[in-house]
């Protein structure tokens, strides 16, 4: 059984973009499905209306809950139920994994100033971010939700292993890679990578991981240290 990805969206034909190419593109229809819904669709006049002036006043509009509730209980969409919204709890690879272990995910795509809390509460929307700034709206946060999903789908990636040593992985951020040539304009290989000495290699990776971690991402390591 594939897994099934359901986007609730204003903009449908954004679907599956970039998710159309590479590794996920090769194994959509095979490994997963994407269905991508036009909340629109779920609209009740001819405008096809979703939305309306916030109650309280202030500048916008947000979607209404009535019709994005219906959207969701007519999407046929499985899985845990996302909403991307700018004050959302922040992806991690932990939750992709998480995902990617079951059977599918919804994402509602939000857009404008937001949407009806009560439908947030309502229908059990799990918010979710992709990082501390704003978008126009919640495609390209889906679009980045999925791809992190879809490559840890079972078969996805050519190499599963791969994903035991990435960033994030085990809490740290993934050691240096190189290749040939051996030396590049001055610059050679740490001999230990071509020494052929499996146990050196992964110490030196280990506490490569450990020294870039510690310098670029101190809140991880320090969340590493106390988990460890």
């Amino acid at each position: 059984m594939s897994f099934a990805a359901t986007i609730l969206t204003l903009y449908p034909e954004m679907f599956p973009g970039p998710l159309g190419h590479a590794l996920a593109g090769r194994a959509l229809g095979d490994k997963w499905t994407l269905t991508a819904r036009n909340i629109r669709d779920a609209a009740t006049d001819r405008h096809r209306t979703v939305d309306d002036t916030p109650a309280g006043g202030g500048p916008g509009m947000v979607m209404r809950a009535d019709i994005l509730a219906r959207a969701i209980d007519e999407s046929g969409g499985t899985g845990p139920l996302l909403l991307m919204s700018p004050r959302g709890v922040p992806f991690s690879q932990a939750m992709a994994r998480d995902i990617a272990a079951g059977d599918g995910v919804t994402i509602v795509c939000g857009r404008f100033e937001g949407v009806d809390e009560r439908v947030i509460e309502r229908r059990g929307l799990t918010e979710v971010s992709i990082g501390d700034y704003i978008l126009s709206g919640g495609e390209i946060g889906a679009l980045a939700v999925l791809d992190a999903v879809v490559r840890l789908l079972p078969g996805v990636m050519g190499n599963s292993a791969s994903a035991d040593e990435e960033s994030f992985a085990d809490g740290l951020l993934e050691h240096p890679q190189y290749t040939r040539p051996a030396e590049w304009e001055g610059a050679a290989i740490p001999p230990v990578l071509t020494s052929g000495d499996h146990a050196k290699v992964a110490a030196w990776r280990r506490d490569a991981r450990r020294r870039l971690t510690a310098r670029r991402r101190p809140d991880l390591f320090a969340k590493y240290l106390s988990d460890a």
